[in-house]
């Protein structure tokens, strides 16, 4: 087994209940291992800005899964929650990032590991440091990253990790 990461994000609807349903969808596949997930966080929009604040998290999973079908999954349980991908970076019920897989590195058309933005996003970074404190990506500790991002307007919501189980 694996150990990847995921990050979930949503601003359409109910996000904390669609990241929950995908969770656990994810967690049925037999494939696929939830080990740990964050707190959720609200946060503010990025990339495109005039747009409601999202709701973010992450989960660490072990999977036996290699980097495309992985996607695969992911994509179907995005399907199956309603996604409509129509604008870049715009509104959304639910999306789920394969940030890390492992110690890949991988790259099609498709999907590129580790995240090719991972680095640079505040909302990803602090649920992740939150499972994976001593977490190095591209050389560095999570904390080093952070050190050099606005995070401002990122707050964990009241509640625990166990936000997503039934």
């Amino acid at each position: 087994m694996t150990t990847g990461y995921l990050g979930l994000g949503g601003n359409i609807g109910d996000p904390a209940a669609t990241m929950a349903k995908a969770l656990r969808a994810l967690s049925r596949d037999g494939a696929i291992q939830i080990a740990a997930v964050s707190r959720l966080y609200r946060t503010p929009p990025w990339g495109k800005l005039d747009q409601p604040a999202f709701l973010n998290a992450c989960a660490r999973i072990e999977t036996d899964l290699s980097p495309e079908p992985l996607l695969e999954r992911c994509l179907a349980t995005e399907h199956a929650l309603k996604r409509e991908r129509i604008e870049r970076w715009g509104p959304r019920t639910i999306d789920i990032d394969i940030l890390l897989l492992g110690t890949a590195r991988f790259s099609s058309a498709r999907l590129t590991l580790p995240h090719p933005r991972i680095t640079e996003r505040a909302f990803v970074l602090i649920p992740l440091a939150e499972i994976a404190p001593d977490l190095v990506v591209e050389r560095w500790p999570l904390p080093v990253w952070l050190e050099g991002l606005d995070t401002a307007g990122i707050v964990p919501l009241d509640g625990d990790a166990g936000w997503w189980k039934d």
